[in-house]
């Protein structure tokens, strides 16, 4: 059974340069970038944040990298370097999802980034897991803090946003998978409810400051018109998750369109709030296969020009709409994220 069919299907008929900066005292050297890459990080619009969702590989040698760095050196003083690659504006805190972080966590991470870097902070599982886990993840109870608005303000949305300022690009919200019973019938109906109310009692600003808040999904079946019109009502983006889990990001871009639909506007698609995109893991394999298949993430070994080919698709849209466009790439979607950073740069600006 196609677990993609049915209401959570949408038909899609329209299918400043971070360049070289000085080295900060105590930080790590930058690869040395060729002409060819500064000069496409110089025609990559502005508004477009393309980065990787960890910096900490030390496989990047040469691609992001000026030396042979531990995993732990560069996950304590890498950041400084890996924002003064051309292409790479942005990157995904993957640590928060593990354990809640501190304002000042988040504050020194800003310190290390110029003014147009933006991060996308993930929450921590511990808000977005309807179940506690026990060993091997297998479930072991239900989840108290699920969905909680109040935990979520205290431990996630008001520290990252007081930490980060206006570098906190986007604030994710990535659901676990729900279990079936949660995702079918009127049971699903329940579900998108909580994650509106969820939603709609979260902070619309800390001080001056208005977060962008996120859904990404791993249950196709909650992908539904039902959630878009959830979400446009709580001024949420949807994040469109290139996941086996999840339809191909070409259908999702569909579910993108119908919720920032205006029929005044006729048949031009126009986003009406940033576009985010995270490009997890290669179609067909398990996480720890494509790790063992692609590490150490220093090439592209499962090139994806469809996927590629959606997500400028995406990005134009972004651009014609005056919004931000921010794109999350793991080393598991192709073999090395800098490097699908870099083609997905040059589908954008046409090269």
């Amino acid at each position: 059974m196609n677990p993609h069919a049915g209401e959570s299907l949408f038909d899609d008929d329209d299918a400043e340069p971070t360049g070289s900066r000085p080295a900060g005292r105590g930080t790590l050297e930058p690869a040395a970038f060729s002409d060819d890459l500064l000069r496409l990080g110089r025609q990559l619009p502005r508004g477009v944040y393309l980065g990787t969702s960890s910096w900490s590989f030390p496989g990047w040698r040469g691609l992001v990298y000026g030396g042979d760095y531990t995993e732990s050196q560069l996950a304590r003083a890498g950041l400084a370097a890996y924002c003064r690659h051309p292409v790479l504006r942005t990157v995904g805190i993957d640590r928060s999802f593990y354990q809640p972080l501190s304002a000042a966590d988040y504050a020194r991470y800003a310190a290390q980034t110029p003014p147009d870097f933006r991060f996308l902070v993930k929450a921590p599982t511990r808000l977005t897991d309807a179940v506690v886990r026990g060993e091997r993840g297998a479930p072991a109870d239900a989840n108290p803090d699920f969905l909680d608005a109040v935990r979520a303000e205290e431990a996630f949305v008001r520290p990252a946003v007081e930490g980060l300022g206006d570098k906190a690009g986007v604030l994710l919200f990535q659901l676990s998978p729900l279990p079936r019973e949660a995702t079918r019938g009127e049971a699903a109906h329940a579900t998108i409810g909580r994650i509106g109310d969820f939603f709609e009692a979260l902070p619309r600003a800390i001080g001056d400051l208005a977060p962008t808040y996120a859904l990404e999904l791993r249950n196709a079946e909650l992908l539904t018109p039902r959630l878009v019109r959830t979400l446009r009502a709580a001024g949420v983006r949807l994040c469109v998750g290139v996941h086996p889990r999840m339809p191909e990001a070409a259908r999702q871009s569909a579910a993108l369109r119908a919720m920032d639909a205006a029929p005044e506007e006729g048949d031009a698609w126009k986003l009406k709030g940033p576009l985010v995109v995270r490009w997890s893991l290669h179609a067909g394999l398990a996480y720890d296969e494509a790790k063992a298949r692609y590490a150490p993430f220093d090439r592209l070994i499962d090139v994806d020009i469809a996927t590629r080919g959606a997500l400028a698709h995406m990005v134009h849209v972004a651009l014609r709409s005056s919004q931000s466009a921010y794109v999350i790439v793991n080393n598991k979607a192709e073999g090395s994220a800098p490097l699908s950073c870099i083609e997905l740069a040059r589908a954008v600006v046409g090269l």
